[in-house]
């Protein structure tokens, strides 16, 4: 055991001396990281038979070994395209690696309080996920705030084009009046215009590069409109008013939803808030669960009893509108 510890314990150090080398030079580096987002973004607009070279050929790491690992795992694609939609300056490989020492630092603090690896195990697993939920959550915050603004986006874009202004003088306005994530996300659009691009092939880009539906309805009517006419100005304006409603049903469904979401998050905290206070007035009755052999087994099936019920009821309280 002590040398299993020791073992660990230098795996641990030198994860972390890694991640704190390559985590420090990518800061101390800002510049360096902007030329590589930016030539990224461009080189994402060639044709599809060279997109799939230049996706192989991506870097997700600055450790060679670790980014010859990552280039041969497929979920490392779907990583890396989230890591760009909430704009985090750091690569692919600098969550994989923290991850992994929060993993391994889970489990050999743990090991030193628990001796049972029905519960280090899962604990472990848990403390890793962290870096990858901080993305998803980044990339899921980001999004909201871009589908937020997308309306006053598109009415600006229309009011450019009512003045007679072109398509790329609406898409350079709404890249100069807005922040990120919307005016980053038109700016990189008008970029590759202006180095070429066809304007079908930017906007297909632009609709990639960002997960939100209401803007495919955008791409889409541009599209359609360059393929048959139409008045433009107009169709933006009635896309915006219909985003607004949407965001106005999604509120009132929001609303209708919260009596099932506070019974959900009742139910989920309950069993645990019963366990602490039993824990307090009488520590025998509780303790059964630890020191009897099966107490584990029964405490493991309650658990995945209580995740089965938290994703059923998140379905059957979450509405798509």
């Amino acid at each position: 055991m002590n040398i299993l510890l020791t073992v660990g314990l230098f795996i641990v150090v030198l994860l972390m001396i890694e991640a704190g080398y390559f985590g420090l030079r990518s800061i101390w580096k800002p510049e360096k990281q902007l030329v590589r987002r930016r030539l990224n973004s461009i080189t994402a607009t060639v044709e599809e038979d060279e997109m799939i070279d230049i996706s192989r050929k991506r870097s997700f790491s600055q450790i060679p070994w670790l980014n010859r690992i990552l280039s041969r795992l497929r979920w490392t694609e779907r990583a890396h395209r989230a890591l760009e939609m909430a704009n985090l300056p750091y690569p692919l490989g600098i969550f994989v690696l923290l991850s992994v020492l929060l993993a391994a630092m889970g489990y050999l603090v743990g090991s030193s309080v628990i001796t049972n690896p029905l519960f280090l195990l899962p604990g472990a697993v848990l403390l890793g996920t962290i870096p990858f939920f901080y993305i998803f959550f980044k990339k899921g915050k980001r999004m909201q705030k871009f589908q937020r603004h997308l309306p006053d986006a598109l009415d600006l874009m229309a009011r450019s084009l009512k003045a007679g202004h072109a398509l790329s003088g609406g898409l350079k306005m709404v890249a100069d009046e807005f922040e990120d994530p919307i005016g980053i996300e038109f700016a990189k659009t008008l970029n590759e215009i202006n180095l070429g691009v066809g304007v079908p092939e930017a906007l297909k880009n632009l609709s990639q590069r960002v997960d939100c539906i209401d803007l495919n309805f955008f791409v889409t009517s541009i599209l359609i409109q360059r393929e048959t006419g139409g008045n433009l100005a107009e169709i933006l304006e009635n896309i915006a008013r219909l985003i607004r409603e949407r965001f106005k049903l999604f509120g009132r469904i929001r609303t209708l939803a919260a009596e099932g979401k506070f019974s959900a998050i009742i139910l989920v905290v309950l069993p645990f808030l019963i366990a602490f206070v039993i824990s307090l007035l009488n520590p025998g009755y509780i303790q059964i669960l630890i020191v009897d052999p099966i107490g584990p087994v029964f405490i493991a099936i309650a658990l995945v009893l209580m995740i089965f019920g938290i994703i059923t009821m998140s379905r059957m309280i979450k509405i798509k509108v």
